[in-house]
């Protein structure tokens, strides 16, 4: 019996691609590896510059979530060192490591959200970053763990 080629719009899998597998979503979960990577050396970078030195980020006066810029510095290094490594289990195929790394995006985009009065652009940046991630995490069902 021969296969034919779904007609466009169609849901049904490619014969190229068995067991339906979506291509951007598995190539998405490589990306989002690479840029939990990214995004946890962004976080040690911020950290490291938090700890280092008070002057380097914005003083806000009457915010909610007012911490000092070194307690900041903290929580950016900690998380980016667990993002970084939980990105590095992404990319070598770690069952483990895709829901961890949905739940430390997720994680730090709360961390960023709330980091927003001091690096406004940075942390904006890093939402994006995570919102991928995420994404990209939940989507790919190829080596689907539940």
């Amino acid at each position: 019996m021969a296969q034919t080629a779904p007609t466009p719009g169609s849901s049904s899998p490619r014969p190229s691609d068995p067991g339906g597998v979506n291509p951007w979503a598995a190539g998405g979960t490589m990306f989002a590896g690479v840029l939990l990577v990214v995004d946890g050396i962004l976080g040690v970078i911020k950290g490291i510059a938090g700890i280092a030195t008070d002057d380097v980020y914005a003083r806000i006066n009457n915010y909610v979530f007012e911490f000092n810029v070194t307690t900041w510095g903290w929580i950016h290094l900690i998380l980016g060192i667990v993002i970084a490594v939980v990105g590095l289990g992404i990319l070598r195929g770690a069952a483990w490591a895709r829901w961890v790394g949905v739940g430390l995006a997720a994680l730090n985009m709360i961390a960023n959200f709330m980091w927003l009065p001091y690096q406004p652009i940075w942390a904006v940046v890093s939402l994006a970053i995570d919102t991928f991630v995420i994404w990209a995490l939940c989507t790919d069902r190829s080596k689907s763990v539940v």
